[in-house]
Parts: structure tokens; C-alpha cells; sequence
């Protein structure tokens, strides 16, 4: 990112006055005179004239030499005093979103263990369900060829274990505690890891073959969402 510092100075009293350009003046009546013959020719106002960019100039006083040094010390006191705010400011603010975003990862972890505790995925349920949708393709195709049989049960176990989204989840979590523990700029990362979690979420929730592994995944996804919007505020 980037910082823009302005500052003005004002002048509480005296030191100021006003400087008229003539030689510009001069040449503005010039014109005027040049051109009265093709165009219909007016009087110039003054208020019009001193209205032109250069006519009219502020100018101030030159502060003698310890003068200066005494106001640019000021300036400079208040600049760095503005500064330490701000740092003060940004390092309260990331301190309360760390906070935050540690109780959003909390929550991923538990809706993790809770997808993982369900009966649903226990080997033998896993097993079960297997034979159950292999019965049904053998009696929807009895005469099924044995190497799209293969294919098939390979694509029907595969979508029965969800064991491989929910273990790359936890490694995911630990990826983002690690990060939030870092010095270093992490916003970016930590946005790719939000895209990571996604993406978990969403196989989990294609994969579901039941209501309350769906339910899970749901809820996952609507954490993992409220997780990337506070990513954006991240360094």
C-alpha cells in the first residue's frame, strides 16, 4: 500500500500581502485591443482581470532562519506523533480481528469433528452403503461389462469417503494458525487459503449422501465465507 501525508499551514496574523502582476495586465489590454476589431469589443472590468490566474498572487513573509528550523521541528514532532497514532490504531485494530478470525477458525474446527463423528462415516457405514449402490447398478445393468463395473465402484467408493476433504480441511486450519502467529504480511496467503477451504466445503457438501453430513458442509461453507470477508482486512 501506500501513505499520503498533506499539511497546511495557516496564518493566524500579518506577514501577507498582495502582489500585482502589471506586466500581465499590460498584456491582457493589449489583447483586448488586438482583437477589438474582429470581435464586438466590451470595456474589460477590473474584477474581471483580477480574476485571471497570475494577476493577483498571495505573498507571504520569509521566516528568518530560526524561525524556520523552529517550525519545521514542529511540523516534523506532529508528523511523527501522527504516525504512532496511526501504528497504535492498526495494531489495536489487528489485535480485536486476530481475535476474530482465531473464534472463526475454532468454530471450522469444530463443525470438522462434528462431520467426522457422524455415523455416517464409519467404515462400516461407508461399507454398507457401498454394497447398497453396487446391488442397485447391478440390478439397473445386470449384463454391466466387468471393467465398467470396476470404473464404477471405484467412482462409488470414492464418493462414499469423505475422509481425504475433511483431513486436508485440518491441514488447512493448522495452515492458518500458523500464519495468524506470523509477523510477516499474510493477508494474500491467507486469502488462498480461504479459496483452499472453499473448495473442501464444496466437495463435502457434493459428496453428502446424507442430510446431516449436507448439514455440516452447509454450515462450514457460511463460516468459511464470514473467515474470507475478515481475510480482506488482513495486511
Amino acid at each position: 500500500g501506500s501513505l499520503t501525508a498533506s499539511l497546511i499551514l495557516n496564518r493566524v496574523s500579518g506577514g501577507t500581502g498582495w502582489r500585482i502582476n502589471r506586466d500581465l495586465i499590460d498584456q491582457l489590454l493589449s489583447l483586448h485591443e488586438d482583437f477589438a476589431s474582429r470581435i464586438a469589443p466590451s470595456t474589460p472590468r477590473l474584477d474581471t482581470i483580477l480574476t485571471v490566474r497570475g494577476v493577483v498572487d498571495l505573498i507571504e513573509d520569509e521566516a528568518d532562519e530560526a524561525t524556520a528550523e523552529r517550525r519545521t521541528g514542529d511540523i516534523m514532532t506532529g508528523f511523527v506523533k501522527a504516525l504512532d497514532s496511526l501504528i497504535a490504531a492498526r495494531t489495536s485494530e489487528g489485535a480485536r480481528l486476530a481475535e476474530v478470525l482465531a473464534s472463526q477458525l475454532d468454530e471450522i474446527v469444530r463443525l470438522t469433528a462434528a462431520a467426522e463423528s457422524l455415523a455416517v462415516l464409519r467404515p462400516e457405514a461407508i461399507k454398507a452403503r457401498i454394497k447398497e449402490q453396487l446391488a442397485a447398478l447391478m440390478d439397473a445393468e445386470p449384463n454391466l461389462p466387468e471393467d465398467r463395473l470396476v470404473q464404477e465402484l471405484a467412482l462409488i467408493a470414492a464418493k462414499a469417503d469423505v475422509r481425504e476433504e475433511l483431513d486436508r480441511l485440518k491441514a488447512h486450519i493448522t495452515a492458518a494458525r500458523e500464519l495468524l502467529a506470523s509477523d510477516d504480511a499474510i493477508g494474500r496467503r491467507l486469502d488462498f487459503l480461504c479459496q483452499e477451504f472453499n473448495r473442501e466445503a464444496n466437495t463435502l457438501c457434493s459428496k453428502a449422501s446424507d442430510v446431516a453430513l449436507t448439514r455440516r458442509g452447509l454450515d462450514l461453507k457460511a463460516v468459511i465465507e464470514q473467515f474470507r470477508e475478515q481475510v480482506q482486512n488482513v495486511e
